[in-house]
């Protein structure tokens, strides 16, 4: 090995060692300059081999440029890495030029979409909305409501007690008699809200969302509870579904009517779903029983009226051609993103 040789080789590993020691870029650029500079070692090497015959200086030289190429490679990646460190030890950069993350956005539940918009229909029929406290008391949910200690919906299979007098409400009606204790005709609201009972399986739940109304005024007719009804489920489910009453009972009104619409699958053809009947059941109504009138002080013969109730679930169901009501309170996003 010549002494050119050895300089070169001793050149490299000095170099090496002092670009790995460094510890920011402006002694790297230092180093730079002192290897690989216009008046640097490494440049000082190669002009001196014009002196050399043309073998030795091809074999010096290709040493050399070797050399240079590695100090250069080391330069680069001891500026990345102190770089890199400076980075992390700064914490999280902004980047302002990336595109921003997306939040999930919440939606309205379909229950709460069905129970707005029926409120909002009845508000356009001009009734009032009115809410009370699901914790209830027998008299009020049953006993003003014209249904005796025997009726089966006191059951307790039915309903979930307290005690004998405090109970979960099984329906909103018992907004119509706290509404009545304190107003003189003309009375005109619906009670939206949660009611409870014994029952679970594909179509109940324990828990579940009703809608009552209540129109007290004189001269009040059957007509009047067929007028307002019929165009809120037309409103609901387009005009040119077919709505038909059919006669029912019910204890706090006489006389009473469950209320039908034309099967929104099969369009009145008869299918599964509507037990090849083409008709679907919706709500129950009638005119209020006198009785009920007399356990608010309402003269019976001077006023008269109606009340209906409905459950947003099952209108929910129509609407969306849902088969299972438990799909609307397992909260599966799948399900929930559709709305």
């Amino acid at each position: 090995m010549t002494f050119k040789d050895r300089e070169i080789q001793e050149l490299q590993e000095v170099g090496l060692k002092e670009i790995r020691a460094a510890a920011n870029p402006e002694v790297l650029e230092g180093l730079r300059v002192k290897y690989l500079g216009r008046k640097g070692a490494l440049t000082q090497i190669l002009r001196s081999l014009g002196q050399m015959d043309p073998q030795a200086r091809r074999r010096l030289g290709q040493e050399a440029n070797t050399v240079k190429q590695t100090l250069e490679e080391a330069l680069a990646q001891a500026l990345a890495a102190i770089k890199e460190a400076a980075r992390r030890a700064a914490g999280p950069v902004l980047d302002v030029t990336l595109p921003g993350r997306r939040h999930p956005r919440g939606r309205l539940h379909p229950l709460t979409q069905v129970n707005r918009e029926v409120c909002d229909i009845f508000l356009h029929l001009g009734f009032e909305t009115v809410e009370g406290p699901e914790v209830e008391l027998d008299y009020y949910n049953f006993e003003a409501l014209n249904i005796p200690a025997d009726h089966p919906a006191r059951d307790m299979q039915d309903t979930f007690y307290f005690n004998d007098r405090v109970l979960l409400r099984t329906h909103t009606s018992p907004m119509q008699i706290r509404v009545m204790e304190k107003r003189q005709p003309p009375v005109r609201v619906i009670a939206p809200g949660r009611v409870y009972r014994r029952d679970s399986d594909l179509t109940h739940t324990p828990m579940f969302h009703q809608v009552e109304g209540l129109l007290v005024d004189k001269g009040v007719t059957f007509a009047d509870l067929k007028g307002v009804l019929t165009a809120f489920l037309h409103e609901m489910f387009g005009p040119e579904v077919g709505v038909r009453f059919r006669p029912s009972y019910f204890p706090f009104t006489e006389p009473s009517a469950e209320v039908d619409i034309e099967c929104v699958i099969c369009r009145g053809e008869g299918c599964r779903v509507c037990k090849v009947t083409g008709w679907l059941e919706v709500l129950g109504s009638g005119m209020v029983h006198p009785a009920v009138f007399e356990a608010v002080g309402y003269d019976p013969e001077v006023y008269n009226g109606f009340a209906f109730g409905l459950g947003i679930e099952r209108i929910a169901m129509l609407k969306y051609g849902i088969d299972d009501i438990r799909l609307f309170f397992e909260n599966d996003l799948r399900f929930l993103r559709q709305f």
